[in-house]
């Protein structure tokens, strides 16, 4: 196209411009606005000639197309990157270029290497590895110093199943329950198990005519027991409940002339003894009582020794090896040094002896004979009893209104608390010190009994629950014993263990007077809470208390909870 053609179109397209603007009146208007008109006109001009180009190329490709069936052309699809050409109506053409997205895709590895070689990369780099490292040195000692700045825990001591709970003895199985054998006692497993029993102490069951040490029958159950399936019945039964059973083999357990027959048939008693202990061993048992311990050991020294590592050690025969088992002695003694020095010469794992039994209530006496036998031997060899096969039953020994007085007394105690069948519920002897056991809180009574019952039943509830404080408190279980006061009739002790909640047991033996014990120790607090009581209406339990003029009725006795002193 040369300059004269371009010039005519110019004009022409100049000519329609002004038409459509008003016709030949917008023409003749001129003035400012129609520089710019002129102007815009001179470009649009350079890219219609372009356009024109181009259309006529588009043409030719339309037409290339394939008809429809409507004999019209397929919808003209713009070309990439390009918009369609719109027509403004003041009559110029633009268009329109569609940029490219940029995508920025990161630093090229060439280019990641050039950067990290920076000086100013390098130290920034050495500066976060310091900040890193600085912060973690920084909580590291922080907890090295709240680890030396927190109260470390005593590591436990190590017990022995009898130190977990009760012993409970059942001098005589005939008494025991109404089928009079040991079927029963395998019956009255579930009942035991609810008293946090650890240990049951059945027998002598043995054949032992009274005074007769040639008719002694070790190994034999005597018929008035029952039978030794019977027996194997109970030590399966009592294992399921997580008790463990001891076997009372002291030899003549019906005679006069004392457990050993006479001095000269010590001997010849303890050398059958040792081949019926690898018996009953066998049999499945989990210990030996045995009365006159000094009488065996002063006599016959090298055959205890023997007898003691049979029962304490196991044998090749032991069908149970590796198992720990119980040596229970018992002795007349009732003198704190005495028990003390037969539990240092005989070896024994627990004394059975008579110095709470011996004096009656007297409560500055307790004190002296607790706090000796703690000072001279660790808890777990400590035994605490009140009557027993030959003394009979607690109700019998002490006012029948402070047997739960008693019961905490040998539940809170440090050592292992032994208790004779029928102690639970205030059973009390009568011509015999084996009197029939009396199940009857089991059952719904009317009349004249049913008071005796409830009376029975809130003994039993009380020692249970004292039991089973005392299974989960490890303060109460072997925690540290602390006099606190005593005096004629009034007694009080605290149990500490470590980083766990304290018990203090308060007593009053006072006949018809109240108590009021005065403890100024530095460590207790003014207040706390009453845990257990033997009297529920005067001290209900959570009920507050002063503990620097605690004040107990007659024949009362509480446990109050301390919290931990931090």
């Amino acid at each position: 196209m040369n300059t004269e053609e371009t010039n005519v179109e110019m004009k022409d397209a100049q000519s329609i411009s002004a038409e459509q603007k008003g016709g030949p009146d917008a023409e003749q208007k001129g003035g400012p606005d129609a520089a710019p008109d002129a102007a815009r006109v001179v470009v649009d001009a350079d890219a219609t000639e372009a356009d024109v180009s181009e259309a006529d190329l588009d043409q030719e490709e339309q037409e290339k197309q394939p008809m429809t069936a409507d004999g019209d052309r397929p919808p003209e699809t713009p070309p990439e990157g390009r918009e369609e050409v719109d027509a403004e109506k003041n009559g110029s053409v633009k268009l329109k270029i569609l940029d490219e997205e940029e995508t920025f895709t990161g630093l090229n590895k060439e280019e990641l290497l050039r950067v990290a070689g920076t000086p100013g990369w390098v130290r920034t780099r050495w500066a976060l590895l310091l900040v890193f490292w600085l912060g973690w040195l920084g909580m590291l000692v922080g907890a090295v110093l709240i680890l030396l700045q927190a109260p470390r825990c005593r590591e436990l001591p190590a017990t022995s199943w009898w130190n977990k709970g009760p012993l409970y003895q059942i001098g005589n199985i005939h008494a025991f329950t109404d089928t009079h054998n040991l079927k029963g006692v395998e019956q009255k497993m579930t009942s035991l198990s609810q008293l946090k029993v650890k240990g049951l102490v059945v027998g002598p069951i043995h054949v032992a005519p009274p005074d007769e040490a040639m008719s002694l029958r070790f190994e034999e159950v005597s018929p008035e027991a029952g039978n030794l399936e019977q027996f194997k019945g109970v030590i399966q039964a009592a294992r399921r409940k997580g008790i463990s059973v001891v076997l009372d083999l002291t030899p003549n357990y019906q005679g006069s002339s004392g457990p050993w027959f006479s001095r000269s048939s010590v001997r010849n008693v303890a050398e059958r003894l040792k081949s019926a202990l690898v018996f009953w061993l066998n049999e499945g048992v989990d210990g030996v009582q045995l009365s006159g311990v000094e009488q065996l050991a002063s006599t016959v020294p090298a055959l205890w020794d023997d007898i003691r590592a049979i029962v304490q050690n196991g044998t090749d025969q032991d069908l149970r090896g590796g198992s720990e088992r119980l040596l229970l002695g018992v002795t007349e003694s009732s003198s704190a040094d005495g028990v003390s020095a037969l539990l240092s010469s005989t070896g024994v794992d627990l004394l059975i002896s008579k110095v709470l039994t011996t004096g009656g209530p007297e409560p500055a006496r307790y004190a002296r004979t607790i706090q000796r036998l703690y000072s001279n031997h660790t808890q777990t060899k400590l035994a605490w009893n009140l009557g027993g096969r030959d003394d009979g039953h607690l109700a019998s020994l002490v006012p029948p209104a402070h047997v739960k007085l008693y019961q905490l007394l040998l539940l809170t105690l440090p050592g292992t608390p032994v208790f004779s069948y029928g102690d639970e519920i205030g059973l009390m002897d009568g011509e015999t010190k084996f009197p029939m056991m009396l199940w009857d809180y089991e059952e719904e009574l009317n009349g004249t009994l049913q008071e005796d019952q409830t009376d029975r039943l809130s003994l039993r509830n009380f020692f249970r629950s004292v039991s089973e404080l005392r299974a989960k408190q490890r303060s109460l279980l072997h925690g540290d014993f602390l006099l606190l006061s005593n005096s004629s009739l009034s007694l009080a002790y605290l149990r500490v263990w470590d980083q766990n909640d304290r018990y203090l047991a308060a007593f009053n033996w006072g006949p018809e007077e109240e108590a009021v014990l005065q403890m100024s120790e530095a460590a207790l607090p003014r207040h706390a809470a009453v845990a257990l009581s033997t009297n529920s209406s005067a001290l209900p339990e959570g009920s507050s208390v002063d503990l620097m003029e605690l004040r107990l009725g007659p024949g009362q006795a509480a446990l109050i909870k301390l919290p931990h002193a931090g």
